[in-house]
């Protein structure tokens, strides 16, 4: 009976799953169509309208390129971006980094507010409406660095002295936040800000030993660097409690050496440090008596530490473009140059005496306490400044044309590197060409990056002005499209365009800003 019932169940069961392979008759059960595969690209995954929720799904730390073929600053981060991708992959990092195609997804673009390219967006935890903007280094250490500090921890939890002694001896800089209570808001704010200080290493603790080893009894952040003074403190104010705004400036501060030299590594942290004063000495380091003079250079450096940045430039590395921004020479080294990074004026000492620790101080003093006046930039005037149609303005000759009450003068204030500046020559020439037999009407060009102007400064090129003729110094910039024929019905217009005739942005790129600029390059939609 028992064998009987056996086979009766084994019967029901075939009946009722069919044969081994078959597939199920058109009343049975359908497998669901599998999801889109993302394709990937060096390591980046190719996403767009359909796959970007698939992999917001995958990945719960995503970071996405809006980028654009054309953009060519998005061309010079892609191999950067790709190296950062393979950092991580090294790694079997949960972050996977993708891109894109903004122009052939207008529908991203719009949804993710992005109006300039390239546009980096970290997505976590697949939450699609709460993005954060990507602020960090466009180089392939500084993206996966950035990173790390969002998906994992951002400081070191240090738990003995050997762990700390560890950790300060592998880096330079190294900064360690001592909190009796790792519950405490100011913990949050230490982490937040370490999230983004890439360049320093940080670590975290409340053992009461290690507060003991250091001498700490309250409440501290230190920085452990191996230069300098090797150690400074920074005591969180038990009633404040700790200022993000505040700490970030003391580590900016120092971090720095007393005495740092400018170069290609060092020049980001130098633009970024916030101290607007910096005072710059000229010298060849090949040379025993410059190198001589390190000695007081630096010896001046500490009363000024927050207030003034002390650099040296070496004329003999590859800082052409910095000597020539001071119109320093090299057979002029050495010599001193002061500037304010606000205001961009720039100062030399007025006697040409020995450079000692006390001369430098002074010098110091004397322009902190506006008892020397600003020096400007200025070519020599040329002997045929004004025989071509486009007339050559410097420093020296530009007040007297510019400001010409009987002439209305247009000026292209250019770089010679710009490469908008070179496109729009031609036009320039053309309409120096059209106007050179009127009178009342000057056509000029000055190189702003050799000559400095009292009456502005000029912060990108190509900078238009129109001085209209008469009294009041009356100044006009051009923000219109860069062509002979809107040019034309400028000037024509005296000094404006005619109201029917709207103003085209697309026509006139934005002016490219300085090579000691910090701010991120992005091209526009």
């Amino acid at each position: 009976m028992d064998s009987q019932l056996l086979l009766v169940l084994l019967l029901l069961l075939l009946g009722v799953s069919g044969p081994r392979g078959q597939e199920p008759g058109p009343g049975g059960p359908s497998e669901e169509p599998p999801e889109e595969e993302i394709p990937e690209e060096d390591g980046i995954l190719v996403l767009n309208q359909h796959t970007l929720g698939l992999a917001l799904r995958e990945h719960p730390a995503l970071l996405v390129e809006f980028y654009a073929p054309w953009c060519g600053h998005c061309k010079a981060l892609a191999p950067e971006y790709s190296k950062a991708a393979a950092l991580l992959a090294a790694e079997s990092a949960q972050t996977r980094l993708a891109k894109v195609d903004g122009p052939a997804e207008p529908e991203l673009t719009k949804e993710f507010a992005v109006t300039e390219y390239p546009t980096l967006k970290f997505f976590r935890d697949g939450n699609r409406t709460h993005s954060e903007e990507y602020t960090g280094p466009r180089d392939a250490k500084g993206i996966a660095e950035w990173l790390r500090r969002r998906v994992g921890s951002s400081a070191t939890r240090l738990e003995d002295e050997e762990s700390t002694q560890a950790l300060i001896d592998a880096q330079e800089v190294v900064v360690i936040g001592f909190f009796q209570d790792l519950q405490d808001e100011d913990v949050a704010t230490f982490l937040a800000l370490a999230q983004d200080a890439l360049d320093m290493t940080f670590g975290l603790t409340d053992r009461p030993q290690l507060f003991q080893k250091f001498g700490l009894t309250k409440d501290t952040v230190v920085l452990f660097k191996k230069f300098d003074e090797g150690r400074a403190d920074f005591p969180v104010d038990e009633e404040l409690g700790l200022d993000q705004g505040d700490l970030s400036y003391f580590l900016l501060t120092h971090s720095l050496r007393l005495v740092t030299e400018y170069n290609s590594e060092t020049s980001p942290k130098i633009f970024a440090a916030k101290i607007l004063n910096h005072l710059l000495l000229f010298i060849n380091q090949t040379l025993a008596p410059h190198r001589e003079l390190l000695a007081g250079f630096g010896e001046a450096a500490p009363p000024f530490r927050g207030q003034v940045l002390f650099v040296v430039v070496d004329v003999g590395a590859d800082n052409s473009h910095v000597l020539q921004y001071f119109g320093v020479k090299a057979e002029g080294a050495p010599t001193l140059r002061f500037i304010n990074m606000e205001t961009t004026k720039k100062y030399t000492p007025a006697d040409g005496g020995p450079l000692t620790a006390d001369s430098v101080t002074a010098f110091c003093h004397a322009v902190l306490g506006g008892k020397i006046k600003p020096y400007l930039l200025s070519q020599e005037v040329p002997p045929d400044w004004d025989q071509r149609p486009v007339k050559t303005l410097v420093g020296k000759n530009f007040e007297q044309v510019a400001f010409d009450e009987t002439k209305n003068v247009f000026i292209k204030f250019y770089a010679p590197w710009c490469t908008h500046c070179k496109e729009m020559a031609p036009a320039w020439e053309e309409l120096a060409e059209k106007y050179k037999d009127h009178e009342d009407i000057v056509i000029a060009e000055l190189d702003a990056t050799a000559n400095e102007l009292e009456a502005f400064t000029v912060h990108g090129f190509p900078t238009l002005k129109y001085f209209p003729a008469g009294p009041g110094r009356k100044v006009i910039e051009y923000n219109s499209a860069r062509d002979l024929e809107t040019f034309s019905k400028f000037l024509d217009n005296g000094g404006e365009l005619p109201a029917e005739e709207p103003t085209e942005e697309s026509s006139a790129p934005s002016p490219e800003t300085p090579a000691n600029s910090t701010s991120e390059p992005k091209e526009e939609l």
